[in-house]
């Protein structure tokens, strides 16, 4: 017996419940996994850190570098390195908006124009704690970034000693997080790049740089 005209019609409501009811797991397991992403993030920077041999910060906010650059100035490690530095941004720059420190950039402080994004941070600062014969790492980054940048940089250097530095600026209301839009997507974009990064290293394919 030949389906009836309703058969297609019927086919395609149940394909769009469905695909309704998958698109409703996909929005709860966002909100829940960026809950519980939240939840272990950093709400201050720490008190104290060990001394190690490098310092590496993570571009993407001016108070990384800054706190980099007081990291080194209390010689809580031997070398700066600074990834991820726009192609267009040269050491005077740098020099200028931080001023005073002429004489640490001209000693101790490398810059990395060449990451463009987490993954690639790490294998510019593995090439850099191989140059220098490193085993030590203070990692200075957002609170928000550190769970995945922790990830890639173990992966990726997975005998050099790892400690991390969150920075959480003043004017963050990370406590807050849920009633700011823009940290939310942040957090959400966040929960599902580290998702993604953890997948891609479970099943051992390699990053982007």
């Amino acid at each position: 017996m030949a389906p009836g005209p309703e058969a297609p019609w019927r086919l395609l409501a149940g394909l769009a419940r469905w695909t309704f009811r998958l698109v409703l797991l996909g929005a709860a397991c966002l909100v829940l996994g960026t809950i519980l992403f939240a939840a272990r993030l950093d709400r201050r920077e720490p008190a104290a850190l060990r001394p190690a041999e490098g310092i590496v910060v993570l571009t993407g906010g001016a108070d990384r570098i800054l706190d980099g650059l007081d990291l080194l100035e209390k010689r809580l490690g031997r070398r700066l390195f600074i990834s991820g530095v726009n192609a267009q941004t040269r050491a005077e720059t740098l020099k200028r908006q931080w001023p005073g420190r002429d004489a640490l950039f001209a000693c101790c402080i490398d810059l990395d124009f060449r990451a463009r994004n987490t993954y690639g941070n790490a294998i510019e600062t593995r090439d850099w704690v191989q140059r220098h014969g490193f085993s030590s790492l203070i990692l200075v980054t957002a609170s928000y970034h550190v769970p995945r940048a922790q990830l890639e940089f173990a992966t990726a250097m997975p005998h050099v000693g790892l400690q991390v530095y969150p920075v959480v600026p003043e004017a963050s209301r990370i406590n807050r997080w849920w009633q700011e839009p823009a940290l939310t997507r942040i957090l959400m974009l966040e929960f599902v790049k580290y998702s993604v990064a953890r997948v891609r290293i479970l099943v051992g394919l390699p990053g982007r740089s």
